[in-house]
């Protein structure tokens, strides 16, 4: 009967290990954007990416967390003076890090305008 016992609390223990393992494995994300412009297309998108840095900084304060792993996410842009961003506008190419997306086009007011996507995880 003891060992019948000691076999079980030890099922048990093991049930409850991989649970909680399983349940600190899952990974929670954040996918943010932030849009900036600027005089040249250079200027625009360290904007842009200086504002996402901001973003998941706040993402960071938010969950309390300090240690995320970030990656791009291709972001749709977000035009300041008009309604869509048509093909003939956007200045191409596109820049991709390993952190981030940043796509840009030229704006109503501003020469360039950019928005730059990440997914954060924690």
């Amino acid at each position: 009967m003891r060992s019948y016992l000691r076999a079980l609390a030890l099922a048990m223990a093991t049930i409850g290990f991989v649970m909680t393992q399983g349940a600190a494995a899952q990974a929670r994300c954040a996918t943010v954007f932030a849009t900036d412009d600027g005089p040249y297309k250079s200027f625009a998108v360290q904007a842009a990416l200086t504002a996402l840095q901001n973003e998941i900084e706040a993402v960071k304060a938010k969950w309390h967390v300090r240690e995320v792993t970030i990656s791009p996410v291709q972001p749709k842009p977000n035009p300041y003076w008009r309604g869509e961003v048509t093909p003939n506008l956007y200045q191409k190419p596109d820049i991709i890090t390993s952190t981030a997306h940043t796509m840009c086009w030229r704006g109503v007011v501003s020469p360039s305008v950019c928005t730059s996507g990440a997914k954060v995880c924690w």
